[in-house]
């Protein structure tokens, strides 16, 4: 009860490196016990400051039971203006907690974990949006940070294969690195940076991984029918778009609300009606996508895909002798 454990980031990135596909196959079953009532997720907490509005620190407490059970929390920080020191932007921990007793057992680094069950939510979308057909003729990221590089590199894991990858980032350096970085991960595919913000968004495939605060992609721009549009960002389609397009989510009532694309699409028309489903529901084949329109994936990000994949991985640490652990981590261990 009293041991407490350490997983570092090294570590962590090691066992994400030796199958990355297990983070989508942890992913989508965390998606169904949540659809089975298996979870407790309730809304994230920001700790923003008045003095720099662009950073913020996030709170996500959840609780999953079935093959995870375990509850917990992760603690992430945004910082936008670390990318100008060439420092991640993102930096967090995940913090387990034991079901029985409530005791915190394990400490994670939690940004690359938060990292992969981003990247893996956004390439089951994908797969499931596209037909279960892993190969596109093109797909473009729109951000060319540390998300969308770990979204191409779930691509590849998942054994997706294109012809053409474009990158568009309003940071010209930013947009070269990836692209470079694509290079080694695209197979085949003709890689190069687009300019153009409006051919960038003609791909089979659009991943759109920013940290935009509104929306700037609005009408005259369309999306193609059949054309799958992954919101990994969530707030830079215009809600005008998302009314015209099938909407999926990860939990609808999470994604309505703190202005994201579809909380002002549900202001805009007055109801939730262009919510078409969740990817469980697709995952469960209990809803049909309408092809005739654009398919666009807008996942929330929620905490218990940080627990659920979190603690598979601490247990795989555990096993491997891994972890680092703390003596006398609670200074006390009886009440009298």
């Amino acid at each position: 009860m009293f041991e407490f454990d350490v997983v570092s980031g090294t570590h962590i990135k090691s066992i994400l490196e030796q199958d990355p596909a297990r983070c989508i196959r942890s992913v989508a079953r965390a998606y169904l016990a949540h659809h089975d009532g298996q979870t407790i997720n309730p809304d994230s907490y920001f700790l923003r400051f008045p003095q720099n509005e662009r950073n913020r620190i996030i709170a996500l407490p959840a609780s999953i039971d079935g093959d995870s059970n375990v509850s917990g929390i992760k603690w992430i920080a945004s910082f936008p203006g670390n990318v100008e020191q060439g420092l991640p932007r993102a930096s967090a921990v995940l913090v387990l907690n034991d079901q029985a007793t409530g005791y915190p057992f394990a400490l994670l680094e939690g940004s690359l974990i938060s990292s992969a069950r981003t990247a893996a939510s956004a390439v089951l979308g994908a797969l499931w949006l596209n037909g279960q057909q892993r190969h596109v003729a093109s797909i473009s990221f729109i951000g060319a940070g540390v998300i969308a590089r770990n979204i191409l590199a779930m691509f590849s894991a998942d054994g997706w294969s294109f012809e053409r990858i474009a990158i568009h980032d309003t940071d010209d350096a930013s947009a070269a690195a990836f692209a470079a970085y694509a290079g080694g991960r695209g197979g085949e595919a003709k890689v190069g940076v687009e300019t153009s913000l409006a051919r960038a968004l003609e791909a089979h495939i659009v991943v759109f991984a920013t940290n935009a605060g509104s929306p700037y992609v609005k009408p005259p721009a369309r999306f193609a029918p059949g054309q799958v549009v992954l919101n990994i960002s969530l707030r830079d389609i215009g809600p005008e778009l998302i009314l015209d397009a099938v909407n999926i989510f990860d939990d609808v009532d999470h994604c309505m609300k703190a202005n994201t694309s579809p909380h002002l699409a549900e202001q805009l028309s007055g109801n939730r009606d262009f919510a078409t489903g969740t990817i469980a529901q697709l995952l469960r084949e209990e809803i049909q996508l309408d092809r005739a329109k654009p398919l666009i994936y807008s996942p929330f990000g929620m905490g218990m895909l940080d627990l659920a994949l979190g603690k598979e991985i601490y247990d795989l640490a555990k096993a491997a002798g891994l972890t680092t652990p703390v003596p006398n981590f609670f200074g006390e261990r009886s009440r009298w």
